[in-house]
C-alpha cells in the first residue's frame, strides 16, 4: 500500500495530472465561492433580532456552521466534479506506470457517472446523519469520520478504477475479496480529504492510488488483462 501511495504522488507530476488538477480545482473553487457568497447575501438578507450581541453570535454561529459543512462536504463537491476528468487520471497513470496495459474496456454513460453521483450523495447524505456524533464525541469523531468516508471512498475509487478493466459482476467478486485492503486504502482516502489544501487535489491522489493499489491484486480467474 505505501508502494502505491508513493507512486500516486510521483504521477501527480505529469503534464496530464496537472491538466485535470488546474482545471477541476478551478471549478471547485468556483463552485464553493458562489456558495458562499450565496449565503453570505442570505444571512445579510436576514430579520435582526434588534439586540447586537445576538445579532453577532447568529453571524458567527452563520460562518461557523458554513465552514463546517464546507469541510465536510468538500470531498463530495470536488470528487463530483473531478469525476468527469477521473478517466484521464487512471489513463495517464497507467501511460506513466503500466505502458504495456492494453487499453481500457469500453464504458457505458451509466459505468462513468453512476459511481461518482452515488459517491456524492452517500457521503453527503451520511455525513449529515453522523454530524452530531462529529460535533458530541471529540477525539473519538476523527475515528468516526475515517471509519465511515474510508469504507465510501475505498469502495467507489475501487469501482471506478476496476470497471476500466473487469465488468461489474467481476469487480463486485474483486471487492468481497479484498474488502479489507479496500477498506484500509480508503481510509488513507479520506485522510487525504480531511488535511486543508491537500484535499484540493484528493480525488486525484484517490485515483492515482487506486490504480497502483489495483494493478497490485489479482485479477478474479477469467478477467481480462
Amino acid at each position: 500500500m505505501l508502494k502505491a501511495a508513493l507512486g500516486a504522488l510521483e504521477a501527480l507530476s505529469s503534464p496530464a495530472l496537472r491538466r485535470v488538477v488546474t482545471l477541476s480545482l478551478t471549478i471547485a473553487i468556483a463552485c464553493f465561492i458562489a456558495l458562499w457568497a450565496g449565503v453570505a447575501l442570505v444571512m445579510d438578507h436576514l430579520p435582526t433580532i434588534g439586540w447586537r450581541p445576538v445579532n453577532w453570535l447568529i453571524d458567527l454561529l452563520g460562518v461557523v456552521g458554513v465552514a463546517l459543512l464546507s469541510w465536510l462536504l468538500f470531498p463530495a463537491v470536488v470528487t463530483m466534479i473531478m469525476g468527469l476528468f477521473l478517466e484521464r487520471v487512471a489513463a495517464a497513470v497507467e501511460a506513466l506506470h503500466f505502458p504495456g496495459r492494453g487499453p481500457p474496456r469500453r464504458q457505458s454513460i451509466y459505468e462513468i457517472v453512476v459511481p461518482s453521483v452515488r459517491l456524492m450523495l452517500l457521503t453527503i447524505v451520511l455525513n449529515l446523519l453522523a454530524l452530531p456524533l462529529y460535533l458530541l464525541l471529540p477525539g473519538l469523531n476523527v475515528f468516526i469520520f475515517l471509519g465511515l468516508n474510508g469504507y465510501l471512498f475505498g469502495r467507489e475509487y475501487f469501482e471506478i478504477v476496476a470497471l476500466r478493466r473487469l465488468n461489474i459482476d467481476e469487480v463486485k467478486t474483486a471487492r468481497h475479496r479484498f474488502s479489507g485492503r479496500i477498506f484500509c486504502g480508503g481510509v488513507m482516502i479520506a485522510g487525504v480529504f480531511a488535511v486543508p489544501l491537500i484535499n484540493l487535489i484528493g480525488p486525484v491522489i484517490a485515483t492515482a492510488f487506486m490504480v497502483h493499489m489495483f494493478e497490485q491484486l489479482p485479477v478474479p480467474a477469467g478477467a481480462p488483462r
